[in-house]
């Protein structure tokens, strides 16, 4: 059922807002990127960021976004309901493009102190649910540590 309304939300166009069940919403910014979030439609930013960096007519990126919608839907454990996805399009900024352009899709998150961290990449075979696990473990990590007083 989750990859049905998944599918549902891929096959529209993504200037348009749309609602699943679980209230999950698909935006199109001013700066041709795209933002997706299945936490509710409250003004409270998301704990957790991700952005996922790609280009129009990638089969990989493409095939990752739709892991990635899949991902959010689902429940248990793992879910990813309080991470906001902003999909950046490389071809409409040259910085993200000169560092992206022979490695997308790339995804990073965004730590606590602002700034973006590449994770690694993740396999094309990899299962929907599997996907949701990966990038769960890797939300939890963070890098930075506290200096010692």
């Amino acid at each position: 059922m989750a990859m049905a309304t998944a599918a549902a939300v891929i096959s529209r166009p993504s200037s348009m807002v749309l609602l699943t069940r679980q209230r999950a919403r698909w935006v199109l910014s001013p700066q041709t990127t795209s933002s997706y979030s299945s936490s509710s439609f409250s003004h409270s930013t998301p704990s957790r960021k991700l952005v996922l960096y790609s280009k129009p007519g990638c089969c990989l990126c493409d095939g990752l976004k739709e892991k990635l919608q899949a991902a959010f839907l689902l429940s248990g454990p793992d879910s990813l309901h309080d991470v906001d996805l902003q999909i950046r399009d490389i071809t409409s900024n040259p910085e993200w493009e000169r560092a992206y352009h022979y490695e997308i899709p790339v995804l990073a998150k965004i730590l606590s102190d602002g700034t973006e961290e590449t994770m690694p990449r993740l396999s094309p075979r990899l299962g929907v649910e599997l996907v949701q696990k990966k990038i769960a473990a890797a939300l939890r990590q963070e890098k930075i540590l506290e200096p010692l007083q």
